[in-house]
């Protein structure tokens, strides 16, 4: 039973170890970083302002598209869609009503491979 005991307490005493040290460097981890020191860097020419690094940090927000509704939609709002000429809008129009996008590819109107770059951007909502 004496063993027992040394063996539960090195046990405890090894994983209350690593747990501190884990939380010393997650800590370490989010510390904030250094301030700038007093000595100015030399000038090189080209300066990078904050708004410079801002605008490199963070990517360029799209505007959302909007979904074009298959059963409502005319001709030319069609052939904006991906991979939709002439031919592929007039066969949406007269496959019309749809229950859902996918009946696109179920009925025939347009191939699998068309149907994939357009599904995000369509909607079947019904009449």
């Amino acid at each position: 039973m004496h063993h027992f005991t040394i063996k539960a307490g090195a046990l405890v005493a090894a994983l209350m170890l690593s747990s501190a040290l884990s939380i010393a460097a997650d800590s370490k981890a989010q510390a904030p970083a250094e301030p700038p020191s007093k000595a100015k860097p030399a000038d090189t020419g080209a300066k990078d302002k904050p708004a410079d690094r801002k605008a490199k940090a963070k990517p360029a927000k799209q505007a959302p598209q909007l979904l074009v509704d298959i059963n409502r939609a005319g001709k030319a709002e069609l052939k904006k869609l991906p991979g939709v000429d002439d031919a592929l809008a007039d066969k949406i129009v007269a496959g019309r009503p749809y229950r859902s996008k996918a009946d696109l590819v179920t009925r025939n109107i347009i191939p699998t491979g068309t149907y994939e770059a357009l599904k995000r951007n369509v909607v079947a909502k019904p009449k």
